[in-house]
Order: C-alpha cells, then structure tokens, then sequence
C-alpha cells in the first residue's frame, strides 16, 4: 500500500535530491581536502579533539546560517576570542637565539640594520599568514598533509629535519634558560643544573593545557609581557639616541663588516618549526571548513592577531638591539658580547641602580626562554604526531618529544660549559643545524597552499604566490650564504671537506627533488616565459 505513495512522491522530490547532491559534489570540489579530517578524527592525529577547541560564539540569521558564502561583520569581542595562535607563534621570534642575534647586530653593527630587522620580521610574517591560511582552509596541519602529499622516504626525510631543527632550537632555547637562571641565582645554580630545572616546563605545560586552550594562551600572554617590560625598562635605563633609532629604521644601510650580522638577523627570523606549528594552533578554534565564509572570517581575525603579535615582537627586538646599540657600538667588547656574558657586560656599563639592569635582563631572558622551550614542546607534538600519524595520549607524546631535546641539552650543557667561547662555538653550530632544515618546511609550505587540490578556493593567487616564493628564495639564499661563510672559516681537513661535499650534493638533491614533486615554483613565473622565448626562437 505505500509504494504507490512513494511512487508519487519521487517525481516531486527528485529535483531537490538532483540540487542536493549537485551543491555536495561542488561543496568536495571547492574544499576537497576537508572530508577525510572530518570523517576520520578516531583513525589519524588530529591537533586538536572537537572538545579542546574554543568555541565561537554567534548570534546569527538563519539566512546566514543557510548561506556557506557569508562572512559575519566585524566583532571585537570575535577578534579577542580567535586572539591567541598569533601571539604563541611570535614566541619563536624572541627565543633566546633571537636575543643573541639582537644583541650581537646592535653591538657591531649599531642602529644600521634595524630597517633589515622589520623587514625580517614582516617577511615572517608573510610566511607565518601562509601557514595559518593552510591549516584554517584544509582543517589539518603543514605535516599532517605532508604526510599524505609525498612518498615514504621523502615523509620520512622530512620528519627527520624538522626534529632535528626542533632539537637545535630548543638546546639554545634550554641553555638561554639555564643561562637567566645561573644569573637571578647569582651563579649559585650551574648551567646543568638550570638544564634540569627547564625541562621541568614540560610537566608545567601538560599541567596548563589540562585546564584548555585559553589557560595555555592566557600563560603565555603573562610571559610576553614580562619580556616586553623587562626589554622596555632597560630601554628607558639606557636611553638610545632616538634620532640614530629613526633613521636605522627607515634608511636601508649595509656595510661589509656588518654583512654577517645582517645575514644573522634575517636567518633568525624563519624558524622552521614554527611554521609547522602555527598552522596547527590555528585549529584551537571551533571553524566549520565546509562553510568557506567562516573560514574566510577566520582567515581576516588571524591576520589581524598575528600581525598584532609580530608587531609586539618587533618592538621587543628592537629594545634589545638599541640597548646593546647604545652601549656597546664601537667598543672593544662588541666583538665579544654574547648570551653568557651580556648581563655581565651590561651590569658593568650600566652600573647597579634602583634595580639591576643584569637581573632586568635574566628576568627578560628566563621569560624568553621558558616561553620557547613549551612552544617547542608543543611544535614537537605536531611534528612527530603528524608526519608519524600516531595515536598517543599528549603527555606521553610530549614527554618523548621532551626528551629528544634534553637528553642532547644536557650533554651539550656539561661539555660546553667549560668557557663562554665554547657556548659561543655551540651556537653558531646550532645556528647553521637550523639553516639547514629552513627549506624544508618552506617549499612544501609554499607548494601546499598554491595547490588547487588541496585549499580549494583558498589557494593562493599568482601574485602571492610569486611574493611568497621570492620571500622564500630569499631567506634560503640569505641561509646559504651563512652556510658557506661558516664552512669555509671551520671545514679543516681533506676528509671532512669531502664529507661536506656528498652531503652537500644530497642536500641541493632533496630540495630539487622538493621542487620538482610538487611543481612548486609558480608556472607563471618562468615557465610560461620561458615557453614564449622557445616558440619565438623556433619562429
């Protein structure tokens, strides 16, 4: 008796079916790369779990609810809710080897490079916005779809270098710590010891985000501001000449004794792992990737935050550079200043005061230090869960990832801390181990987010995605000749130079290999140019 009912009611429903599955079909078209994060939370490593995320609150129509294209006004209280990533992701732009960079740039080289210091710092950001557009639009992280974009070996390849620009970072991170410690301790502490005491974070960091995102963030916040007040009182102690800091700024100068800082400057500002990691933080927020409005809303608050964060940054970068500027530019000590010796420096040439200028700077440092080495931690989850695609508890995952990097920190803490020349030597090595691994998470980045594939209608234009890569070329170029400067001055031997040499050709191999896979230098930059001259030349 009822299938002469559904019989009449199928002539009727059928155009409606028929615009349902065509709306789906051009849904998966426009964001294929959303369906498997979605349906397949309980089978790969998500970022976060949908209870972990904070949730947008939204008083809507229901016409904006029904249409996928809308992006909702402006809110502050919107603004303030998506705030939060950003500011996580600056924290690797004041880790404690960004301190030394400044320090050293403003010593040799004086005000000069503070114009390359902004620069530096807005071309990170370009790349800092590319990764959070990658991780807002596809609903997963820069590894987790690495993962699934190149063969085994190459994943495999990759997740090793980004452990090991990981481990790089956070050993100086550690030892930058251990460092403010020995000085708020008066020396009381050793440098191991201070080792030991930062690892504790990791144990602080699972305590915090046990009680959410927000607590984490809101941590965070306090730790940027202790820096931002410490770097500032000394500022204002100091008192930099204010017309030299203008023109540094704003008139681009660049001599041949200041070429190694200026290349320093830059080298520190693109941290490989913060690249993976700020595409993952961006997913704290409750987005629905399948309304392309929403995500698009998203998108606009995160570049607005992040360039907020950097700004912050910036500032905070430029106090110590110009502390160190003023004091110590043109003096016999500015070839010697480094992160061990820089409170003593200052404490000499600055004298006691109401409070300390050394222990203002050992608070600047130990906040800047313990800030990165739990960003770490946290990039360290996302590495090793992304590219490995493994289901661990977090604390688990975050005590292994915890390990990888102490265990080397406190080797390197008792072999090296036999004279501040040695930690000096370390750094450098350190600083080379992270130029390395620089192009391996900006190819596959800039490759990633110009697939039509895989961002959907959010891929990147042809005009950024030229921008992008000659940022990108730069920095890598800027990171080569860092590498070469420093082989030259240390490569001794025949045997060792030879050893250089196939790891060198491996190297140039892999990032080729890179390019070619994914074809990702953009084809309207040459290759369309270089098929007009072939055609005119066969003409």
């Amino acid at each position: 008796m009822n299938s002469p009912n559904r019989g009449e009611e199928s002539p009727k429903e059928e155009p409606d079916r028929d615009k349902d599955a065509a709306e789906e079909s051009e849904s998966k078209r426009l964001l294929p790369s959303q369906s498997p994060s979605l349906s397949s939370d309980d089978e790969n490593e998500v970022a976060f779990e949908s209870r972990e995320k904070v949730v947008i609150v939204d008083l809507e129509t229901p016409e904006s609810i029904l249409n996928v294209d809308y992006v909702p006004p402006f809110s502050w209280k919107k603004l303030w809710l998506f705030t939060g990533p950003g500011f996580l992701m600056s924290i690797a732009f004041l880790d404690p080897g960004n301190l030394e960079g400044d320090l050293q740039a403003g010593a040799i080289a004086g005000y000069s490079l503070l114009w390359l210091l902004m620069w530096a710092t807005v071309m990170g950001l370009l790349i800092q916005l590319l990764s959070a557009r990658v991780g807002v639009a596809t609903g997963r992280h820069l590894a987790e779809l690495c993962r699934e974009e190149y063969p085994t070996w190459a994943r495999l390849v990759l997740w090793f270098m980004a452990e090991l620009a990981l481990i790089g970072a956070d050993i100086q991170e550690v030892i930058g710590s251990a460092i403010a410690i020995q000085i708020l301790s008066n020396g009381a502490l050793p440098l191991w010891a201070g080792v030991l005491i930062t690892a504790s974070d990791c144990f602080v960091f699972l305590f915090l985000e046990n009680y959410g995102v927000r607590k984490l963030e809101a941590v965070f916040a306090v730790l940027i501001a202790t820096m931002a007040l410490a770097f500032a009182w000394m500022f204002g102690d100091t008192k930099p000449n204010g017309k030299e800091l203008l023109i540094g700024i704003l008139v681009p100068r660049l001599g041949s004794k200041t070429i190694r800082q200026a290349v320093g400057v830059v080298g520190c500002v693109i941290m490989p792992h913060n690249v993976f990691l700020h595409s993952a933080l961006v997913q704290s927020r409750d987005i629905d990737p399948k309304k392309r409005g929403r995500v698009q809303e998203a998108l606009n608050y995160y570049t607005i935050e992040s360039s907020v964060a950097l700004l912050v940054s910036f500032m905070i970068n430029l106090f110590v550079t110009t502390v160190f500027a003023k004091g110590f530019y043109g003096t016999k000590q500015a070839n010697n200043i480094g992160l061990v010796n820089a409170g003593q420096y200052l404490e000499e040439k600055y004298g006691g005061g109401l409070f300390p200028i050394l222990y203002i700077w050992g608070i600047g440092l130990l906040a800047a230090g313990q800030s990165s080495t739990i960003t770490g931690t946290y990039a360290g989850q996302f590495i090793m869960g992304g590219f490995l695609n493994l289901r661990l508890k977090k604390w688990l995952r975050a005590l292994i990832t915890r390990s990888f990097a102490i265990v080397p920190t406190i080797v390197v803490a008792l072999v090296f801390n036999t004279s501040e020349a040695s930690l000096d030597i370390l750094n450098e090595w350190l600083n080379v181990l992270q130029s390395i691994q620089i192009p391996f998470a900006l190819i596959p980045l800039l490759t990633l987010v110009s697939k039509g594939h895989v961002m959907g209608v959010f891929r990147i234009g042809p005009t950024l995605e030229k921008l992008a890569w000659t940022v990108a070329a730069l920095v890598i170029v800027i990171n080569g000749y860092l590498l070469l400067d420093f082989f030259v001055s240390e490569v001794k031997g025949l045997l060792f130079g030879l050893f250089i040499c196939i790891w060198t050709a491996a190297y140039i191999a892999f990032i080729v290999y890179l390019i070619s896979r994914g074809g990702a230098l953009p084809s309207t930059w040459f290759s369309i140019e270089l098929s007009k001259r072939f055609s005119a030349n066969g003409t």
